[in-house]
């Protein structure tokens, strides 16, 4: 029977490139080595850095003055990253969700802090709209889709202050206008790779115009950015996997493809939810996630969820139980879970709909 994986993450990846790293970790490109024992200065290891940051500006299609960087310490250590170089009198956060209300924390820590606006009061069911960001302030941070809740920002906003993103679980799902960013990042392991790497993309000018306080050498997006550096040695197996995952994106068509797949999966799986006689979806309906679909039992036929969660185990499926902030069930649908898998999940769902 075959395992449908719907983990938030670490998530499904490409299978290509689950097995070229299992290749590279044996042998890379034939040298007699393993990717996990050569040097990360050596030009085996440098080729594969370089194709992966030219499969990403081009995938994105990168502005000149922007810089791709794969680092280690996750999404959660730029939160405390970005204020500590960029907060120097008033930073403003979107507060839609956990991620986003850890990254204002670390903010607070540096300097005045402003939530702009928040779905706390509906248990982030929803995005903020119409909220107004001080114009004084030194960036706007968002967080474009949340995981836990099902909910994402699924356009480029226009922001009058500098805008950053956490990216971490909708990177690449859809084509993306960085020039609307000076920053965007997040963890590796929901679209593009394993955990154990981060990606930043940062605007030169804004990286270079930081704060007058004291930054750790490891901590300035310059020391990383500088001409041939490695500061310290990166993630390399993540990173292999990040290019093999490039090069997977890029032969099915780039962004565009990929976005029109993602939407198709998420309709299919809303659609059944949407008309399901014990399913109800608890995003709101415009501000829904194309990767991570919420939804829950219907209030009469609560006592039947732990006898769907055993059932869809039965039936292949792996990694739909809901965060315990929103219960129920989550099914993540990122860039290489196939369609074969939405269908398998919704043929689940309405077998045991029958029995009820």
């Amino acid at each position: 029977m075959k395992t449908h994986n719907f983990s938030a993450g670490p998530a499904v990846l490409p299978q290509v490139a689950i097995e070229n790293t299992a290749k590279a970790i044996l042998d890379l490109n034939g040298i007699g080595l393993s990717l996990i024992e050569i040097s990360h200065r050596s030009k085996d290891f440098q080729a594969v850095i370089d194709e992966a940051v030219a499969l990403m500006k081009e995938l994105l299609g990168l502005p000149e003055g922007y810089h791709v960087l794969f680092l280690g310490g996750g999404a959660s250590t730029q939160f405390a990253t970005i204020p500590m170089n960029f907060l120097k009198t008033k930073a403003a956060y979107l507060e839609t969700g956990v991620w986003a209300k850890k990254a204002a924390k670390e903010s607070k820590g540096f300097g005045e802090t402003v939530i702009v606006a928040s779905s706390a009061d509906k248990n982030f069911n929803y995005i903020p709209k119409n909220y107004v960001v001080p114009s004084d302030a030194d960036y706007f941070h968002i967080t474009t889709n949340n995981t836990i809740y099902g909910t994402e920002i699924r356009t480029d906003i226009d922001s009058s202050v500098p805008l950053i993103a956490d990216m971490s679980s909708d990177f690449l799902s859809r084509p993306t206008d960085i020039s609307k960013y000076v920053m965007v990042y997040g963890g590796a392991q929901k679209n593009i790779g394993p955990a154990g790497a981060t990606f930043v993309i940062i605007k030169e000018d804004f990286m270079n115009n930081i704060a007058n306080r004291h930054i750790p050498t490891m901590f300035k997006y310059a020391t990383h950015t500088a001409e041939g550096s490695m500061f310290n040695t990166p993630p390399v197996m993540p990173i292999f996997t990040i290019k093999e995952t490039l090069k997977w994106l890029k032969s099915l068509g780039g962004l565009k493809a990929i976005e029109k797949m993602n939407i198709e999966k998420a309709n299919i799986l809303y659609d059944a939810i949407d008309s399901s006689r014990i399913f109800m979806g608890t995003a709101e309906l415009d501000s829904r996630s194309l990767m991570n679909i919420c939804f829950v039992m219907k209030p009469e036929y609560a006592e039947k969820e732990e006898a769907f969660m055993s059932f869809s185990k039965s039936k292949g499926m792996s990694g739909i139980k809901g965060h315990r902030s929103v219960g129920g069930f989550r099914a993540s649908t990122y860039n290489a879970l196939p369609k074969e898998s939405v269908m398998a999940l919704v043929d689940c769902m309405k077998e045991f709909e029958r029995t009820v």
